[in-house]
């Protein structure tokens, strides 16, 4: 029996119905598993779900509420820091400059100095100014910025203790820890500050989605030499994302002296450590270029909850960092798999 050839430019037959591409839930799916904060929200559910089964008291809607509050302040840092990391660049110093800026904040209202929002501001403008000094030498001078936020990290501290003598400050205006406050959501308490942290990450997620600015960030990241042949300006972006950290380090110092209700010459010690793990267990890439903001609330979050469930279990604090240590060499481990594997 003969058989005719089909013309070549003829379509090829319908594909049968259990073979088509998959649609609605399936298809969302799979777009979720695709996005950069997928592994983070697994690991936060997986670790939720974990800590759940070991305590009931882990799950309340007070505890809950304290593990927000708790992560508030390295949440904010980390946003700083995952600006600066999308663009290649990393920054030791955040917790001295936040430690600093709320010495100034803190010394300069109890001591009557300043207006108590005269003396905020003062404080996120010091930061400000560390995070656009540490831009300039990074730009300008061309030195690495690990070594400049090294650098600028020992100064940072040294300020503090110079500037606060040693000395806790106390009796601070109510301007000052009002963020600290709390207002009931249900059976929850929910401190301002927490408000304020969750719209910071939300609108720096619609800025970097959504803006030019956003996107000459990402594109920085991924090649300097190409962002600037297509025409970014990229020394004044480079400074402009180290001034903006430093602003929002600024905030950070302002939720931590409204939370501890002090101001501490000897917080933010190791917050700059745990802001890069917030960075990277939300599933920013350390050689820059891509990631979220969102993630990093997420790997705020995860950090939070380890340490919270950790504690509820009675597992004692050198055992929550050597844990949290391990989350940060797995997730870079699969960072740098990923990006084999897209080459």
């Amino acid at each position: 029996m003969s058989t005719t050839a089909a013309p070549p430019n003829a379509s090829p037959p319908a594909r049968n119905a259990h073979t088509a591409e998959p649609t609605g839930a399936t298809a969302a799916l799979r777009r979720f598993a695709a996005t950069p904060t997928a592994g983070p929200a697994v690991a936060l559910l997986v670790a939720g779900l974990f800590f759940t089964l070991q305590s009931d008291r882990f799950l309340s809607g007070g505890n809950l509420a304290l593990v927000i509050q708790q992560v508030m302040v390295v949440g904010t840092l980390a946003l700083g820091q995952t600006l600066i990391i999308l663009t290649a660049g990393i920054d030791l110093s955040c917790g001295a400059i936040m430690a600093f800026g709320g010495i100034v904040m803190a010394k300069l209202a109890a001591d009557g100095t300043l207006p108590p929002l005269v003396a905020i501001a003062a404080g996120i403008g010091v930061c400000t100014l560390f995070g656009a000094a540490n831009g300039a030498l990074v730009t300008f001078v061309r030195l690495p910025p690990f070594i400049v936020t090294l650098g600028m990290l020992n100064i940072a501290f040294a300020l503090t203790h110079i500037y606060s003598d040693e000395q806790t400050v106390t009796d601070l205006p109510g301007a000052l820890t009002w963020l600290g406050e709390t207002f009931p959501m249900g059976r929850t308490d929910i401190s301002y500050g927490s408000v304020l942290t969750i719209a910071l990450f939300l609108f720096f997620a619609y800025v970097l989605g959504q803006t030019a600015w956003g996107k000459h960030v990402y594109a920085l990241g991924n090649s300097p030499e190409v962002a600037r042949l297509t025409g970014i300006r990229t020394t004044r972006l480079r400074l402009a994302v180290f001034t903006v950290a430093g602003f929002i380090y600024g905030i950070a110092a302002l939720l931590l002296v409204s939370r501890t209700g002090v101001g501490d010459p000897k917080a933010g010690q190791t917050d700059n450590l745990d802001s890069i793990t917030a960075v990277v267990l939300g599933g920013t890439s350390l050689f820059g270029g891509r990631g979220l903001v969102l993630g990093t609330l997420l790997g705020a979050l995860i950090v939070g909850v380890f340490r919270n469930g950790l504690q509820l279990m009675g597992v004692g604090s050198i055992y929550q960092t050597l844990i949290t240590g391990g989350l940060v060499i797995i997730a870079v481990t699969v960072d740098q798999i990923s990006r084999r594997r897209t080459r």
